[in-house]
């Protein structure tokens, strides 16, 4: 069915500013809808979508409803993030105005489309970004909604020409159930978000019932390194169409599933070389980003691609020209030797891959120490998995602990950073002052070292202060 089964000609989105809502929103506009929207502050996504026509206000008000001159047709809301007591959400209720989230939006903006969904608890931004990439290069001009923002292309979202819809599936509220892809790409599954879940065996759950939604003639795609992902592989293939990607090990314990083989993988200063088998066809991929991580990430993205129907070539040669991602090992600037980076990581798993990628980097040219400064994201992501953080951060060379940021979580009496920074093998500063952090780092950093920002939440806004305090400190001893 590819008639939309509520009325998307007046969208009014709570929270429009977000990576995922204001996505949505560019492509409405693109599609001709009246847009309208609110968020608790001003921010560049919200300055571009004005732009673009929406009608935004700051701070929610239950008539922000009516800014366009017209009550919506449908409020959009991200239930996780947006208390039920919102203003515009009762306003809603109270004109009978339908609710719905922003994966059922998502949902419906899909229709129509080759339906390309990656899945997975890590990897999903990077690998559906580069998927973007790989398909723009081949020409399949796809339609596309992403977490985060295209350095290349500057933009998360697009409304294409071409036949594809390439987007995330958020499994962390069981959202990604909303969708029924015809290609989906599982990257790896590892319990988390057991907040939501309760248990590692609902959360392995999710993505089985995800697969069991692709069409008919759909193709499941998943990662032979990850076990988990290689088990639902091979508990599917019988009833799917499953490919499956990764090193030559891990491909010749699948051989019945076994798509696209990955080799003779190399790490330099400023690429990352590797060999790929697709289906028989051997390609060359340089990465201008670190880590093998990255490149089985770049494999998926290949695959799909081939699958949706691209030439490989050109799907090769669009991942190879891919510069990243917003907020995924992203570089702000080098002083005095000193290159600072910021990434999304927040997970053990993500820490210790992402960590990992820049002792590669370090060790490629020989030189430098690996410094990071960490957030913690959730108490109880903290709390749950205290000693795979203090194990994935130790693999830093120095390493700076801020408190633990709960976003929408209600602080845990007695808990902080500190059962990370106890716990591990290297000395770590836990510094509870977000302020006095640049300063910290400064101290720390020495010319050829590489300093890196990581976290999920307010982390992020250090590596331009820890670039500025570099260069002040610099200026104040001369």
């Amino acid at each position: 069915m590819n008639t939309p089964s509520v009325d998307l000609s007046r969208v009014h989105l709570v929270g429009i500013g977000g990576a995922g809502m204001s996505g949505v929103a560019r492509i409405l506009l693109n599609r001709g809808a009246t847009v309208s929207g609110s968020d608790v502050k001003d921010s560049r996504p919200l300055l571009a979508l004005r732009s673009m026509g929406a009608k935004i206000a700051v701070g929610h008000a239950a008539e922000n409803l009516q800014m366009t001159g017209q009550l919506p047709t449908v409020v959009v809301t991200s239930f996780a993030a947006i208390p039920k007591d919102n203003p515009e959400l009762v306003a809603a209720a109270e004109h009978n105005i339908p609710v719905i989230r922003r994966s059922d939006l998502l949902g419906e903006l899909m229709l129509g489309s080759t339906q390309v969904l990656i899945a997975g608890t890590h990897g999903k931004t990077s690998t559906t970004s580069m998927a973007v990439v790989a398909m723009q290069a081949a020409g399949m001009d796809p339609s596309f909604a992403i977490g985060g923002q295209l350095n290349k292309a500057g933009t998360n979202a697009h409304q294409g020409t071409g036949g594809c819809f390439v987007a995330e599936a958020d499994e962390s509220d069981a959202s990604l159930l909303r969708y029924c892809p015809d290609i989906a790409v599982v990257t790896n599954i590892e319990p988390d978000h057991l907040d939501f879940f309760e248990t590692p065996e609902a959360y392995f759950q999710v993505f089985s019932d995800f697969a069991d939604r692709l069409s008919e003639t759909g193709t499941l795609i998943v990662c032979l390194d990850d076990a988990n992902a290689a088990t639902l592989g091979e508990k599917k293939k019988d009833q799917l169409k499953v490919l499956g990607y990764g090193t030559q090990e891990a491909c010749a314990k699948h051989p019945d599933i076994a798509h696209t083989v990955v080799s003779d993988v190399t790490v330099g200063d400023k690429f990352t070389h590797a060999t790929v088998q697709v289906g028989g066809h051997t390609v060359r991929l340089d990465l201008h980003i670190p880590g093998m991580h990255m490149v089985l990430n770049a494999a998926a993205a290949i695959t799909a691609g081939v699958v949706a129907g691209g030439e490989l070539d050109k799907l090769v040669e669009g991942v190879s020209d891919f510069s990243g991602v917003r907020r995924r090992f992203e570089f702000y600037g080098e002083h005095r030797g000193i290159e600072v980076y910021d990434d999304y990581a927040h997970h053990p798993t993500e820490v210790q891959a992402v960590l990992r990628a820049a002792r590669e980097k370090i060790n490629a040219r020989g030189t430098g120490r690996v410094v990071v400064v960490f957030q913690p994201h959730l108490y109880s992501r903290t709390i749950e998995f205290q000693q795979e953080f203090a194990d994935a951060l130790s693999l830093a060379d120095a390493c700076v602990v801020l408190d633990i940021f709960g976003a929408r979580e209600k602080p845990v009496e007695g808990v902080d950073s500190r059962i990370i920074t106890e716990k591990m093998s290297i000395d770590a500063i836990y510094e509870p002052n977000f302020s006095a952090v640049p300063e910290t780092v400064v101290g720390l950093a020495q010319p050829g070292d590489l300093v890196l920002t990581m976290g999920a939440g307010s982390v992020t806004m250090l590596a331009s202060e820890i670039m500025l305090a570099l260069t002040h400190h610099d200026a104040k001893n001369q």
